[in-house]
């Protein structure tokens, strides 16, 4: 497979995009691409210019060198030219020609500035050894970032890029502060023995050098095209109407996105017809608010202070003839009536719509779907009459017995008692207990009854 970011195909030999086979490790192959369209068409120009633009690790870093006659290199061809700390780099030449004066002026480069040239055109030994040390930048990195937290250093290493000789390595970081890496770059030095460049970087340009994808699904802007990084603020956000939630608005480097500036102008421009002080509007109905704007189709969302259950959709318009109103000391009956009146119809340019308007049949009385009919649960009378045989074997229970003992029947709701054995004949001697005992017994272990008693205690006197 191809990187991110250009159209590979499933075959093992042939990938489209770069061509490297998935070997790159840059995170994208479609990193600040230019198209020389001037080359590429085969046309010569009158006034050559011996500046061209040569790029660095797949797009992560690009510079301006004077390209002598003798070299015959055009864009496309992999060049070694020099390095401003000693050594030689390797490059891909993006532009030539014409283009980069143009390119120069955009960058407010001066084509008089003193520029390092282009050695030679790069063979397959620099090639093969320029291979090798970019498959051991990912090993340094981790190496790196161990070193630094050993010493309690605040900062992250982000990056590293070697010097196409081998000599110097650059270490990309990102830190809150300042740091005194005077101490890691001793470390640094007897670790890899090389050369060191610390060069700090913010989270953006992190990001760019990184790659990614958004949440939009894209590769990231600054890591394919944005080469410059404006200032984004949350008033883009308030004036497009975005929630102000700080996780929706921030992109891969933790800061708010960079696409938040492309429709800001768009937007600016058409809210010029909005009024500025439109947030609440006096009627004679109430008190109106303004809830929200919908910018494209020129309409003002309004409801009442006391009654927000009813939201009402007004033009522009209307909201302009209501502040006459109330300029002139005219306070509109209520948000109903000023939602009859009709906007000023569009001008008419002459040009008949040529799409044509659909006739809908109505097929209601054609397709009627039967009525299901619902099966009534039957209510459970179980613990209803539960309830009642309860209450009615409690009234028993508190009434006393009118009947022999022997002859009372248990509740529905008593337990039977498990019947004993036949036991054997009494011995003699001895009798059962009759009928009248078990009654007396019975009427032992009851409450007495509260009789009326006579002053010694003895029963009442009788008339």
């Amino acid at each position: 497979m191809g990187c991110v970011g250009c159209s590979c195909s499933t075959g093992k030999d042939s990938v489209k995009g770069c061509r490297s086979n998935g070997g790159c490790a840059t995170g994208g192959c479609n990193r600040h691409n230019t198209y020389d369209w001037l080359t590429a068409m085969g046309i010569q120009d009158p006034t050559p210019f011996d500046m061209v633009e040569v790029s660095f690790k797949n797009g992560a870093r690009k510079d301006f060198f004077k390209n002598p006659p003798h070299t015959r290199a055009t864009t496309g061809d992999w060049v070694l030219v020099e390095s401003s700390t000693g050594g030689y780099d390797i490059g891909v030449i993006s532009l030539s020609g014409e283009l980069v004066r143009l390119q120069m002026k955009r960058k407010r480069v001066r084509p008089d500035s003193r520029q390092q040239s282009v050695i030679r055109k790069a063979h397959e030994r620099d090639m093969e050894r320029l291979d090798q040390l970019r498959k051991s930048e990912r090993d340094v990195m981790i190496r790196a970032r161990v070193i630094a937290r050993s010493l309690d250093l605040r900062m992250k290493i982000g990056d590293v890029e070697f010097q196409g000789d081998g000599r110097k390595c650059t270490f990309y970081y990102t830190a809150d502060g300042r740091v005194d890496f005077r101490e890691l770059i001793r470390h640094y030095a007897r670790e890899f023995n090389i050369r060191v460049e610390m060069r700090q970087i913010g989270a953006r340009q992190e990001s760019a050098r990184l790659g990614g994808l958004g949440n939009c699904g894209r590769e990231l802007c600054c890591s394919t095209w944005l080469a410059e990084f404006k200032s984004v603020n949350t008033a883009a956000a308030r004036y497009q109407n975005l929630a102000i939630n700080q996780t929706k608005l921030s992109g891969m480097c933790g800061r708010l996105k960079c696409c938040l500036n492309y429709e800001l102008d768009t937007y600016i421009d058409a809210l010029e017809d909005f009024p500025d002080k439109a947030e609440r509007l006096k009627t004679q109905a109430g008190l109106a608010i303004l809830l929200k704007t919908d910018v494209f189709r020129r309409l003002m969302y309004y409801t009442y202070a006391d009654d927000r259950s009813k939201l009402f959709a007004l033009h522009v318009d209307q909201v302009w003839e209501a502040l006459d109103r109330i300029k002139n000391g005219e306070l509109p009956p209520s948000l109903e009536e000023l939602l009859a009146l009709a906007p000023p119809p569009p001008p008419d340019d002459g040009e008949e719509d040529d799409e044509p308007e659909h006739d809908y049949e109505n097929v209601g009385n054609v397709l009627e779907l039967p009525i299901e009919k619902r099966k009534k649960k039957r209510k459970k009378k179980r613990n209803k009459r539960a309830g009642q045989s309860l209450a009615s074997a409690l009234e028993q229970a508190d009434q006393p017995p009118t009947t022999p003992l022997a002859q009372q029947q248990p509740s529905p709701l008593e337990i039977p008692k498990p019947t004993s054995p036949p036991s054997t004949a009494p011995p003699a001697g001895s009798s059962a207990p009759n009928n009248g005992e078990r009654k007396k017994k019975k009427k032992k272990n009851r409450p007495k009854p509260n009789r009326p008693k006579g002053p010694n205690g003895g029963p009442p006197p009788t008339a």
